[in-house]
């Protein structure tokens, strides 16, 4: 089980004057994560007795017994993890994407997994390709500033995309018929189906484009921390660890195993 809710989270005065993130959570005995509460099946936080779960929490664990040292989750945002990072309250943050904004600031790993673009759409939208949905006729939605945005933006220019506030804005207007597809990383796509089954096909367009997922570190100068984190992801995805967990850990938002697209891969 996750120590998080009973372990304080460290900073040894003596060890944080190293740069040598490594040394200083093997000297400490305790691996400092973020985690986002409400961040199912990434990360998610039980309301009754504080368990963490989600697949980033079963990774994180794992790593944490790698090194053999405790781990201790800070409950915090993805708005704020970045920040957490740069405070030293955290060792590593997992589930960011290596956006141009972000890469100014802090580090990141090689990806854990490969997230494939997808879209939820009506059940008459007959699309294959993304040069199927490249029509001036095909209404998409998305989240405006987004990752689907900038996929949409960069394979269906000439599409009629609506740009709304956010995901749940998007859903509602492909609920209502004022769109055709909603554009989602293939975990949201899934998750949403699994709430809303009648809501509309799941269709990964190809050729496949996809975003990343990654760890995301303070910048300090030394490499070493990373490097091993690097080598330690590679690892685990050839061994198949890390898609297990995020397989196993889709059953937080109801799906299953069996509603993944033939041929999944991270």
């Amino acid at each position: 089980m996750v120590g998080a809710g009973a372990m304080s989270v460290m900073a040894l005065p003596a060890l944080a004057q190293t740069t040598n993130v490594l040394e200083r959570v093997k000297a400490a005995g305790v691996l400092r994560v973020g985690g986002v509460a409400d961040g199912a099946p990434y990360y998610q936080k039980s309301l009754t007795d504080g368990k963490w779960r989600g697949f980033y929490v079963d990774i994180c664990q794992k790593l944490a017994d790698d090194l053999g040292v405790k781990l201790s989750i800070l409950e915090t945002t993805w708005g704020n993890s970045v920040l957490d990072l740069q405070a030293d309250k955290i060792d590593v943050f997992f589930g960011l994407n290596p956006t141009p904004e972000r890469q100014k600031v802090i580090d990141f790993s090689v990806p854990c997994f490969k997230n494939s673009f997808a879209f939820v759409a009506k059940k008459s939208v007959t699309a294959k390709t993304w040069d199927d949905f490249n029509k001036p006729e095909m209404r998409i939605v998305v989240d405006a500033g987004s990752s689907h945005d900038a996929a949409v933006t960069r394979h269906a220019p000439n599409a009629q995309i609506a740009r709304l506030k956010n995901q749940s804005d998007a859903t509602a207007a492909l609920q209502a018929g004022r769109a055709d597809a909603q554009c989602l990383v293939l975990v949201l796509a899934l998750t949403l189906r699994s709430k809303n089954p009648a809501i509309g096909e799941l269709i990964i367009p190809s050729p496949v484009d996809f975003t990343t997922s990654n760890a995301g570190f303070r910048r300090t100068g030394d490499e070493t921390w990373r490097q091993f984190v690097d080598t330690w992801i590679g690892k685990y995805r050839d061994n198949g660890f890390i898609k297990s967990a995020i397989v196993k850990n889709m059953e937080l938002v109801g799906v299953k195993e069996s509603d993944f697209p033939p041929g999944f891969e991270i």
